[in-house]
């Protein structure tokens, strides 16, 4: 690998940024994808494009699907989640996925919720859900959930999340429920293709009622596509 190549994937991790080397094996002739654009020596096709993003997220190196003469090697920072919402589907739900390899920040400005007590060994924030999601800068590795119903809660941290690349966005809440959220945010100025985005009723739909088994179908949801895309 070349020096500057490396040089680059160094600043990239420090910077929180997915990256990947793409190699042509025949020749050696590198390219670096960093923050979305493509650098170096190769010229790829949209369809590999597409397909490096993809694996980016699911953190899949190996050779392309598209061109087997073409070695990725992905260096993507841990997945994160973000949840808005110190409730009791949280508290099962952060447990969870930090065992799933997620690094989990729970934002709640009520601070009787979003006490260590509840949440023992997770990352806690009880700024208002806009002034965090503006300093954490979710990126492509990235999911959010949100967890209050409470508009005041949910519709910012639903707007930052639209606004940015979270390779999942989801919400709790009925299908009412959510027919009104969406209401609010196309008033937003949100369109149809970006509200999309928005997996709701949050979670696969398991069957479960309780906080813990409602808590396992959005994180089967998150893996699903952060591994398969969105379907």
């Amino acid at each position: 690998m070349k020096a500057a190549l490396l040089d680059a994937i160094v600043a990239a991790q420090a910077a929180r940024r997915p990256a990947a080397s793409i190699t042509r094996l025949a020749d050696g002739a590198q390219a670096l994808f960093d923050g979305g654009h493509f650098s170096g020596e190769l010229q790829l096709s949209e369809t590999q494009h597409t397909e490096v993003a993809g694996r980016i997220v699911a953190d899949k190196s190996g050779p392309l699907d598209s061109d087997a003469g073409l070695f990725l090697r992905v260096y993507a920072p841990p997945p994160r989640l973000l949840v808005v919402g110190a409730v009791h589907i949280a508290q099962a739900l952060a447990p969870m996925a930090a065992l799933a390899g997620f690094e989990v920040t729970i934002i709640d400005p009520r601070r009787a919720f979003a006490s260590a007590e509840r949440f023992t060994g997770i990352a806690l924030i009880t700024e208002w859900p806009d002034e965090a999601m503006a300093r954490l800068l979710a990126d492509t590795m990235t999911a959010v959930v949100t967890l209050t119903h409470d508009p005041k809660l949910d519709d910012p941290a639903l707007i930052a999340a639209l606004n940015s690349p979270a390779f999942y966005v989801g919400a709790l809440g009925s299908s009412r429920t959510h027919a009104k959220r969406l209401e609010r945010l196309r008033a937003e100025g949100f369109g149809e293709e970006a509200l999309a985005r928005i997996h709701a009723p949050v979670g696969l739909d398991l069957g479960g009622r309780m906080p813990a088994e409602i808590a396992l179908s959005i994180l089967a949801q998150v893996l699903q596509v952060r591994y398969r895309g969105a379907s």
